[in-house]
């Protein structure tokens, strides 16, 4: 394998990274358009969009956010639909720093997990001092999850190890709390960096890989999800280290995301169709999921206005 020197800005001596394969985007996109089209049977169906919303992380992440507007979203993950006790609930809650405290307590003695955003989340352009307090405070009020931000500018200026150097840290800032790592895969500009971004940040020790904030067009799409994927496969070949997936933003209907399930399904298989595995960061694709089951079991599709918008 082919590898590139980069300098270590601690040491001033060089790192030996392996380079990362050429994408081929034709290949690429058409793999991710067929993998659409796969019929899926009613039974298996429901059992796919199930599975989606235990795979799913609800997001707050405004500047209004309340106690309360947190507190009403813990409760949608716990119980997504009420009259239905065979909805699972969703994976985890995503909130900011300040607002971790409120989660764990509405979450205590749940399985769903409470995810914070740290490192100077979405641009991820503070000095990394500052990027490790805002992790280390996060994971103090009790994080389970840290989603850290790269910082795009780095990447897209070449400094690699910059950009390793930082995932690294931040790793060790997270003590026993899980790392996402979003690449913000709208703002790199080509799949061949979408796919030096994803090893770095393996190497670096990221327990997922994360599309987007969520904050920038494009977000999600499912041939930057499967170039990211099959880092994740290599990745696993080479080391035996399973790192999970998150593509987050614009994945909004039932049917996108079982288009992802299958996409996983095919590039990794079923060890990574469960939630400590794969998640989706959609909270507008809850409701649709919850539409589309109510549809197969009564053969109606209910009113929008029938679901909570929290």
């Amino acid at each position: 394998m082919v590898a590139a020197l980069m300098p270590d800005h601690s040491s001033g001596v060089p790192v030996l990274f392996p380079a990362s394969p050429t994408v081929d985007a034709v290949a690429v996109e058409e793999r991710a358009a067929s993998l659409a089209k796969r019929s899926i049977k009613k039974s298996t169906k429901v059992q796919g969009l199930k599975l989606a919303i235990s795979m799913m992380d609800l997001t707050t992440l405004e500047g209004k956010d309340t106690p309360g507007k947190v507190l009403a979203l813990c409760t949608k993950a716990l119980h997504p639909l009420d009259r239905d006790p065979s909805i699972p609930s969703c994976a985890a809650v995503c909130v900011y720093p300040n607002m971790v405290p409120v989660a764990k307590r509405a979450l205590f003695g749940s399985t769903v997990k409470v995810a914070s955003v740290a490192t100077a989340f979405p641009s991820g352009l503070s000095p990394l001092p500052v990027k490790l307090d805002d992790v280390r405070r996060a994971v103090e009020f009790g994080a389970d999850e840290i989603d850290m931000v790269i910082d795009r500018g780095a990447m897209l200026a070449g400094d690699q190890a910059k950009v390793f150097e930082e995932i690294a840290a931040v790793k060790e800032a997270c003590g026993p709390a899980h790392l996402k790592v979003i690449l913000e895969t709208g703002e790199l500009g080509s799949y061949d960096v979408v796919r030096r971004a994803s090893d770095l940040a393996m190497l670096a020790g990221a327990d997922f890989i994360k599309t987007s904030t969520g904050k920038i067009q494009p977000a999600a799409t499912p041939p930057v999800t499967l170039v990211m994927l099959e880092a994740i496969r290599d990745y696993y070949y080479a080391t035996g280290r399973r790192i999970g997936m998150k593509p987050a933003g614009g994945v909004r209907t039932a049917k996108q995301a079982l288009h992802y399930l299958v996409i996983v399904k095919e590039t990794l298989g079923d060890a990574w169709l469960v939630p400590d595995m794969f998640r989706f960061g959609a909270s507008a694709l809850l409701n649709d999921v919850l539409m589309q089951l109510e549809k197969e079991r009564t053969g109606l599709y209910q009113s929008p206005e029938d679901y909570s918008k929290d």
